[in-house]
């Protein structure tokens, strides 16, 4: 029986990455394969999810202030994953519409990491991504007051991108809904953030690659003497991808959107380079595709249309996959 491992990130806006897999999973047992779901994250959105673990529940404060119910993930062995975007995230304020991004702070993440850390977690994995902030991390910094709690701890953050910390206000910003007027207004405050670690911590956070992740957290984050580390690399690591990968017949990856970055750093890039060095054929199937990129791949837009994509993007992934399978038996 051929063995194909699923490997898809979040298809933002229709499907976490999780169902996705689930979706792609059923219509290859269907189609005769035996297979290997293995969701997968660059640090964003389902960081915590592909990670798996026990959610333990916490209240914290959204980023404009108000309570929300949020969690971070036990992994066992004093190991914790924390989700930024579930605390302090662009989708939690409801979209840029419903942002302040001046006011937007990530005091939620500092209170999910601090929680982590009073229930005993000596290694903690803090994903970056979807962030409604650009605050450098100033308010999960205050959070995680008196910052002797970490002592002893290893402070691991998953980045998903590789912008420093300064420029994450031209970057993305304007995407969290932010004015002209406004990203010129959190440079500057991002500047100001800079030098006052310099001197508080001795760490220079703009001369490290990834430290604007989430408006900055990651370099508030590194201050503090966090690793910054590449957040799909962390992840496949953590479920040992690669060993599953030498197993496989095929690969099936995937995301909403293919675009210029998504090998660059990104989940989608990192599973075909995986492929790659294991000799496995690798499929990607996207929602959409835009720009250019070093492999082919399907659209669920091109086979099924747009309206269909939104309405029904499970049922989607699964006839492409099965399309897909079926080319390959042909």
């Amino acid at each position: 029986m051929p063995h194909v491992v699923i490997a898809p990130d979040k298809f933002r806006g229709s499907a976490t990455a999780a169902e996705a897999a689930r979706a792609m999973a059923r219509a290859a047992a269907a189609a005769g394969w035996s297979v290997d779901v293995a969701p997968v994250s660059d640090g964003g959105e389902g960081f915590c999810a592909a990670l798996g673990g026990r959610p333990r529940p916490a209240r914290v404060h959204d980023p404009l202030g108000r309570p929300v119910d949020a969690a971070w993930f036990d992994l066992g062995a004093g190991v914790a994953a924390v989700e930024m975007a579930m605390a302090s995230g662009l989708s939690v304020v409801g979209g840029p519409q419903g942002n302040d991004p001046i006011a937007a702070d990530t005091a939620g993440t500092g209170e999910l990491i601090a929680a982590a850390v009073k229930a005993g977690a000596r290694q903690v994995l803090v994903g970056m991504g979807g962030s409604a902030t650009t605050d450098g991390g100033w308010a999960a910094l205050q959070a995680l007051e008196p910052h002797s709690r970490l002592s002893g701890v290893d402070l691991q953050v998953a980045c998903d991108v590789r912008t420093r910390f300064v420029a994450a206000a031209a970057v993305f910003a304007p995407q969290k809904g932010a004015t002209p007027a406004q990203v010129l207004l959190l440079t500057r405050r991002l500047e100001r953030l800079a030098q006052l670690y310099r001197e508080r911590y001795a760490v220079d956070v703009e001369l490290l690659d990834g430290s604007g992740a989430a408006g900055g957290l990651a370099g508030g984050l590194a201050a503090l003497g966090s690793t910054l580390v590449e957040g799909f690399d962390l992840v496949a690591e953590r479920i040992e991808l690669a060993e599953r990968l030498e197993r496989a017949d095929l690969v099936i990856t995937g995301e909403g959107l293919l675009d210029d970055e998504s090998f660059n750093g990104k989940a989608v890039g990192g599973v075909v380079a995986l492929a790659r060095e294991a000799g496995v054929p690798v499929e990607v199937i996207a929602g959409d595709a835009e720009g250019e990129h070093p492999l082919a791949c399907r659209t669920l837009i091109d086979a099924v249309g747009a309206e269909r994509a939104w309405a029904d993007p499970l049922g989607a992934l699964g006839e492409l996959v099965a399309e897909v399978l079926a080319a390959r038996r042909a």
